[in-house]
């Protein structure tokens, strides 16, 4: 359930992980999301290639849409590994992933709680979903702290030196929700 990938860590030896979170309207096989379906290699093969990309989870299948992490089998896991998170918001809001996200409301349900986390991992860890749900959990129960965070609150890696949160600002570049 590995893909390789580049390397590249924040100073102090850390990397962001990041999971999002999604129920599919529909069955992978229906007709209503092929369009969805179709993108996913091109938009891996994107995020394979794009700056600061270390590592994603996915399954024999190339993608991780058959990994099941619920009783649902339409709950979708994404994971990925980051040498930065400035790298990883430029991959999701300023590349072609953007195109994919604008049309989301098509095939995924309208999120009702979060759907997207971020944490720091030391270099090399590669987290289980099991992993990400958790610290999804906690950011669902907490709000953002260093353990679960998001854009608009980032928090720097554990190395470095106590700060506030950061507010990377994603709101110009969400798109998809409206």
């Amino acid at each position: 359930m590995e893909a390789g990938g580049k390397t590249g860590a924040a100073p102090g030896g850390w990397q962001l992980a990041q999971m999002n979170v999604g129920t599919a309207l529909y069955a992978m096989d229906d007709p209503r999301i092929a369009d969805f379906v179709n993108q996913l290699d091109e938009i891996n093969a994107l995020a394979e290639g794009s700056h600061g990309f270390v590592w994603r989870l996915q399954s024999d299948s190339g993608n991780a849409t058959d990994i099941l992490v619920s009783d649902n089998p339409r709950f979708l896991v994404n994971m990925s590994v980051w040498a930065s998170a400035e790298a990883l918001f430029d991959y999701v809001y300023k590349s072609a992933h953007r195109t994919v996200m604008a049309r989301r409301r098509e095939w995924f349900d309208r999120p009702v709680d979060m759907y997207q986390v971020l944490w720091w991992v030391p270099a090399g860890h590669r987290p289980t979903p099991q992993e990400g749900l958790e610290r999804l959990a906690h950011l669902e129960r907490h709000g953002a702290t260093p353990h679960a965070f998001t854009f608009k609150q980032k928090y720097p890696h554990p190395a470095a030196p106590p700060a506030a949160p950061q507010d990377m600002a994603p709101e110009p570049h969400c798109v998809g929700w409206e």
